[in-house]
C-alpha cells in the first residue's frame, strides 16, 4: 500500500473542475468507506470519523461526493488530519477519482458523534487520462526554498510536490546524516484568510510528513518521526524531527562532502 501510495504522488492532481461525466457507483462508495478503515494516523489517541455525503449536502461546488473528516481537538490533530486525508487522496488517484481539498466548504453538521468538522475533499470519478501526466510542470518552489543540507536530495525532490492549501507550501527541511528537521514556516497566504493559516498550514504539514516517509519507505529507510511542537505562532516553527534508523542507508544518502 505504502509503494502504491508513492507511486500516485506523481499522478495525483487537484481537481479544480470536475468533468460530471463519470458517476461513483454505490460499490465504489463501499470500497473507499473500507479503505478509510484502514488509514494509520499520525498520532495514536486522536478519534475521527468519516463521511461521505452527496455535494449538495455541502457547501463545496465542485464534485459529486464529499468526504468529511471529524476530530476530536487534541495536540497535533490537525497534523493528524492532513496525514491521514492524504493517504486517502492517494489512494484514490490510483482507483482514477479525482479529489480537490476544498478548505472554504462548509457542511450542514458542523459536529458528528460529538467530533468537530475539520476538512472536506471533493471527489468524482474520472477519466485516467485526466490526471497528472507530467508532474515536473507542476508549479513548486525550488529546491533551495525548503530543503537545506545535502543529505536526502533525492528524495528532497519528490517531496516538494506535496499539496498544500493554496499552493503555499509552508514547509523547509533541514537535513543532515543524523535527522531531518521539519519546520512550518509562514509565507505568502494566497486567499487564506489571515486567522486561518496556521489551521490550514498544519494540515498542509501533516501531508508533507506522509509525503516525506512514503519518501523515505520507498527508498527502504527505517525512520522514527517525532512531533514537537503544535504552536501557532513564530514565523518558523519546527514541529517534527524524522530520525533515519540505517546508518548506511544515510550514508549512502549524504554527499562525501
Amino acid at each position: 500500500m505504502d509503494e502504491l501510495m508513492y507511486r500516485m504522488i506523481f499522478k495525483r492532481k487537484s481537481f479544480h473542475i470536475f468533468k460530471g461525466e463519470l458517476k461513483l457507483s454505490g460499490e465504489v462508495l463501499r470500497e473507499i468507506n473500507n479503505q478509510i478503515l484502514n488509514l494509520r494516523p499520525l498520532t495514536e489517541g486522536i478519534r475521527t470519523e468519516w463521511r461521505i455525503v452527496p455535494r449538495d449536502e455541502t457547501t463545496c461546488t465542485r464534485g459529486e461526493y464529499c468526504v468529511l473528516l471529524y476530530s476530536e481537538k487534541k495536540d497535533y490533530y490537525l497534523y493528524n488530519a492532513g496525514y491521514m486525508m492524504q493517504q486517502l487522496d492517494l489512494w484514490l488517484a490510483s482507483q482514477n477519482i479525482g479529489a480537490c481539498w476544498y478548505g472554504i466548504g462548509r457542511t450542514k453538521e458542523k459536529t458528528y458523534q460529538g467530533l468537530d468538522f475539520v476538512i472536506m475533499l471533493a471527489i468524482e470519478k474520472e477519466d485516467e487520462t485526466d490526471f497528472r501526466r507530467d508532474y515536473t510542470k507542476t508549479k513548486r518552489k525550488d529546491l533551495t526554498e525548503i530543503w537545506q543540507g545535502d543529505c536526502f536530495c533525492e528524495i528532497a525532490d519528490v517531496v516538494r510536490f506535496a499539496p498544500s492549501a493554496c499552493n503555499t507550501q509552508p514547509w523547509c527541511v533541514r537535513a543532515d546524516p543524523d535527522k531531518l528537521e521539519v519546520y512550518r514556516v509562514l509565507g505568502k497566504r494566497g486567499i487564506m484568510p489571515a486567522a486561518r493559516v496556521f489551521y490550514y498550514n498544519k494540515i498542509d504539514m501533516g501531508i508533507f510528513i506522509l509525503i516525506t516517509e512514503l519518501c523515505l519507505k520507498h527508498e527502504n529507510i527505517p525512520y522514527t518521526t517525532a512531533l514537537l511542537s503544535d504552536a501557532d505562532e513564530g514565523q518558523e516553527n519546527l514541529v517534527a524531527r524524522i530520525v533515519p534508523g540505517d546508518a548506511l542507508s544515510v550514508k549512502e544518502n549524504c554527499d562525501d562532502t
